[in-house]
């Protein structure tokens, strides 16, 4: 635990409303560039076989690589400028526009529309109550991040078991870590505790950006898992 606190929410400081609102709407604004980024190729991807069965056939690469970027896009944002992190940021959205692609293509068209919808409401729940909130969730970070982790090694554990019960369980638990996430990544931007630890209110941006979409992804291809109809 951090004995000396120092970001706004750990010392339980919150900004003026205005300036609260320009963080969390800098931050949707390109959370949102990216999503209709990746829904565009994915949109794309369904109709091209070919690249699904390539991409299909070198899977776990694929994601291994994808991955590698969003952290190293995370980890280097203090010491890269706004600029190239949110150029970065947009690299990584198209790459996930294939992932997604080749996931949804697995789906019939109503039961991705459903999911889409249900984790629209999830996370636009998650994110108001995170913006609202007087409770800190300060106190949640190390946990979330734990079962995360926790949810990561599950994951790749099922990739060899191939386990149909585990993955449904993988897949609730990632829909309430990352509903949760929202909330408390949404509370930190809005104190403004990613501009004050990067020092940049473009950065802070960027990266709250990035943590809001990965959030809602995960929460839309968890919840397809869950609700979704195959093929």
């Amino acid at each position: 635990m951090n004995q000396n606190p120092s970001l706004p929410s750990q010392l339980g400081v919150r900004p003026s409303t205005e300036l609260a609102t320009r963080f969390l709407s800098q931050a949707f604004g390109w959370m949102f560039a990216g999503l209709l980024l990746t829904a565009g190729i994915a949109a794309v991807v369904q109709t091209q076989p070919e690249l699904i069965r390539t991409v299909s056939r070198a899977w776990i690469v694929f994601v291994f690589a994808q991955l590698g970027l969003g952290l190293a896009i995370q980890g280097l944002m203090p010491r890269m400028t706004a600029t190239l992190g949110l150029g970065l940021f947009f690299v990584f959205a198209a790459t996930m526009g294939i992932t997604v692609g080749v996931i949804v293509s697995l789906y019939t068209i109503p039961s991705v529309i459903t999911s889409f919808l249900a984790a629209s409401a999830m996370f636009g729940a998650a994110a108001i109550y995170g913006a609202t909130t007087k409770r800190s969730l300060t106190s949640l970070g190390g946990f979330l991040f734990m079962g995360m982790i926790g949810l990561f090694v599950a994951s790749i554990v099922n990739l060899f078991l191939a386990s149909s019960p585990l993955g449904w369980i993988i897949s609730l638990i990632g829909v309430i870590i990352f509903t949760v996430f929202t909330a408390y990544d949404v509370q930190r931007i809005s104190y403004g505790d990613y501009a004050a630890s990067l020092g940049s209110v473009e950065k802070a941006s960027v990266l709250g950006a990035i943590h809001l979409y990965i959030n809602f992804v995960n929460i839309f291809l968890f919840l397809l898992r869950l609700m979704g109809s195959r093929r």
